[in-house]
């Protein structure tokens, strides 16, 4: 016990001297301070409660008083109690980050620029307002919002909060952890009933089940891959451009065409987008007769060469 806990305090320490580590904190920083001015900006002004930790903290701060960041940073802490005593230390460095930063940052948008100083009166109700409608308040948190989470979760982090109450929802009652997400969101929307009209609970309530609906959207945009198919004659000179120009790895298969029993290669490969421009665009310039085809993948597991993978593969197809 006492060796697995030195090794692993080793391996922490060397992890703080990564490039990837660092690059990864700045990430999760400049989001997280993305997401503290969704709230800040656009959920405080009008109260409008989203199924987020921050709308639950915002229902509290108005029943009880107190500084908004103080409720949100009790609330996270809790629930990261919570989650190492009930679900056996799941959550890693990058949550307890995220989730205990978001009340600092929201009350460093209040110290750096109010948003008493931008708001306008709700057009309808005539509360304040940074947009004039809630609305139009709710699409600017939701795309905020949304964008933040989308890049968190491209480095395998989250917002913290609400993925951590999803999470005992899932453990203990055995929802599958989209249906943890709804439910634990939809029980926050509905706490706006002790400071909303009915109205603007349904606004929540309706926002919280697009934002799902648009970090579902970003996550596929930014890891959308072109898995693409090319039948050609010249498939050693495609399969070099492939492996030599864009460094990515290919496969090979023999087919045999349906209406003219030819024999001939197809090329199977996973491109991002630039990359499947520059093969199309290769392939035009160098007049190469081939019969291609692309689609789009979502979700990509296994030796995708990004970072030190792609380096290394450049490194080694240079000795060859």
């Amino acid at each position: 016990m006492q060796f697995n806990l030195a090794q692993k305090s080793n391996e922490a320490i060397k992890y703080l001297g990564t490039f990837k580590f660092w690059k990864e904190l700045v990430i999760m920083t400049l989001g997280m301070m993305v997401t503290a001015a969704a709230v800040y900006y656009f959920l405080v002004p009008s109260k409008l409660i989203i199924g987020t930790i921050s709308g639950l903290s915002i229902v509290l701060s108005n029943i009880f008083g107190g500084n908004l960041g103080t409720w949100i940073t009790c609330i996270n802490i809790i629930l990261l109690i919570m989650a190492f005593i009930l679900i056996d230390h799941e959550f890693g460095f990058k949550t307890v980050y995220t989730a205990l930063i978001l009340g600092p940052l929201t009350d460093f948008w209040d110290a750096v620029f109010p948003w008493q100083n931008i708001a306008n009166n709700n057009l309808v109700t005539g509360t304040p307002s940074v947009m004039g409608d809630p609305w139009l308040d709710l699409c600017c948190f939701v795309l905020l919002l949304s964008a933040s989470q989308a890049l968190m979760f491209s480095i395998n982090a989250s917002t913290g909060g609400l993925d951590i109450l999803a999470k005992i929802v899932n453990k203990f009652l055995h929802f599958d952890i989209g249906a943890s997400v709804s439910i634990a969101g939809a029980v926050i929307c509905c706490t706006a009933f002790f400071i909303n009209d009915f109205r603007m609970v349904v606004i929540g309530l309706i926002g919280t089940w697009i934002n799902g609906l648009v970090v579902d959207y970003f996550t596929d945009t930014l890891n959308r891959r072109k898995r693409v198919r090319i039948v050609s004659h010249e498939h050693e000179r495609i399969r070099k451009y492939i492996i030599e120009t864009l460094r990515r790895g290919c496969t090979l298969d023999e087919v045999t065409g349906g209406y003219s029993g030819e024999r001939s290669i197809e090329i199977e490969t996973l491109l991002n987008k630039d990359e499947f421009s520059s093969l199309i665009n290769w392939m035009k310039t160098e007049q190469i007769n081939a019969f291609t085809t692309a689609d789009n993948v979502s979700e990509v597991y296994g030796r995708w060469n990004t970072g030190k993978k792609h380096k290394a593969r450049k490194e080694f197809i240079d000795k060859q």
